[in-house]
């Protein structure tokens, strides 16, 4: 295990009607303006909105909108959230939604605080913001454990790169099951899959030895994976909504992390591919997955076929054979949960922007193998017509 130092910011609200135990709670320590933020309206439709807007009036606070925040947020969304912020003298950012709604208004509240340019700021100057609008969030789409962390993910249209911007994390998270009653089932599956990604993106980082953290994460992926089956059988299970809720938290606060130098290639290649196209991050992510891992499993063919063993209960004695198997189940499991698993299927028919993807694309060290650009390109175009499967 690797040195570290660990401290854990957000204070999470779990359960049935936690939002207004959680408001209650938390409001009193705020300012009096704040900024509720939220995607395309869908919370309108659902009540969430009236609810939310009930509690913060009952809390005596003035209500700022900041609406209309896209799956794939923009920086230029993040300057208009900012712009909003700061001419209203804004103290408190509430977001509620997924991780795209968090992610926006994490960087959105840092720009808010500072004349410079964040981007410039965090790739040019290497300086990471110094202050932000505190935020709070309210989650309704799980799957990306936004609400856990200070990252997040944004696209610069004008540099065709999506990354990640880095600002504080959420002082507050409500997380009510409930909630993702209102998301389309595919993307809580989508979301789901995240999860899972995320588990496997920390469990093939460094060191390759295993050790509690990686422990820990067999058992998230596990439950994630049983509790997506619940749900394809019962989409209202609120029983397996709650663990899903709950696994995609574990898998981003840092705790599966402890100890790991984490990898989160198959992020990057999807990432950069929606700054191209408009790529559905957890669909894009099932696709990349099975394809990266036949590429590089035979440089850590032991961790492979414990992840085989612990995770899939595939009984094979040959190491090589059991991380085959393992690679082949988590393939046949996106099948199975109904997950695209070529590019073609996601409607990217086009293959015009992979080598820029290619080319463009952030290169990690966290695995057993650092890919190299000619790589990546060969992965995408496997991806493609899933020729590594054929």
């Amino acid at each position: 295990m690797n040195k570290f130092v660990f401290s854990y910011p957000t204070k999470v609200y779990f359960g049935n009607e936690s939002v207004a135990q959680a408001l209650n709670i938390a409001l009193a320590d705020v300012g009096k303006t704040v900024m509720l933020a939220y995607g395309g309206g869908s919370i309108k439709k659902n009540g969430i909105y009236d609810i939310i807007k009930e509690l913060l009036l009952n809390a005596g606070k003035n209500i700022v909108e900041f609406s209309g925040i896209m799956p794939n947020p923009t920086y230029a969304k993040v300057q208009e959230g900012a712009e909003i912020a700061k001419s209203n003298n804004v103290d408190f950012i509430l977001a509620v939604g997924g991780g795209s709604v968090i992610d926006c208004c994490k960087i959105a509240a840092a720009q808010a605080k500072t004349d410079e340019d964040i981007w410039e700021m965090e790739f040019v100057k290497r300086q990471l913001p110094k202050s932000a609008i505190p935020i709070g969030a309210v989650v309704t789409v799980s799957g990306t454990g936004s609400e856990m962390n200070g990252g997040a993910v944004i696209t610069n249209e004008k540099l065709n790169i999506k990354t990640g911007l880095f600002a504080g994390a959420p002082k507050f998270a409500v997380l009510d099951p409930a909630y993702t009653l209102s998301v389309p089932f595919k993307q809580v599956i989508s979301g789901a899959f995240d999860t899972l990604s995320h588990c496997m993106e920390t469990y093939f980082g460094k060191p390759q030895e295993c050790f509690i953290s990686d422990e820990i994460n067999e058992s998230v992926m596990r439950n994630t994976i049983r509790n997506i089956r619940v749900l394809l059988k019962n989409h209202e299970d609120m029983d397996a909504r709650s663990e899903l809720m709950w696994t995609s938290a574990m898998a981003e606060n840092g705790i599966l992390k402890i100890g790991k130098v984490t990898d989160f290639q198959a992020h990057q290649i999807e990432h950069q591919l929606g700054a191209y196209t408009n790529c559905n991050h957890g669909q894009g992510l099932a696709v990349i997955h099975p394809v990266l891992y036949r590429h590089i499993y035979s440089e850590s063919i032991s961790k492979f076929a414990r992840f085989a063993k612990e995770v899939w209960k595939i009984k094979e004695e040959n190491e090589k054979s059991a991380a085959e198997k393992g690679i082949n189940a988590l393939a046949d499991f996106i099948k199975e949960i109904g997950l695209p698993t070529t590019l073609r299927e996601m409607g990217i028919t086009n293959k015009s922007c992979f080598e820029s993807v290619a080319k463009s694309c952030n290169i990690t060290a966290g695995c057993c193998k650092k890919l190299s650009s000619k790589e990546i390109l060969q992965i995408l175009e496997e991806c493609f017509d899933n020729l590594a499967a054929a």
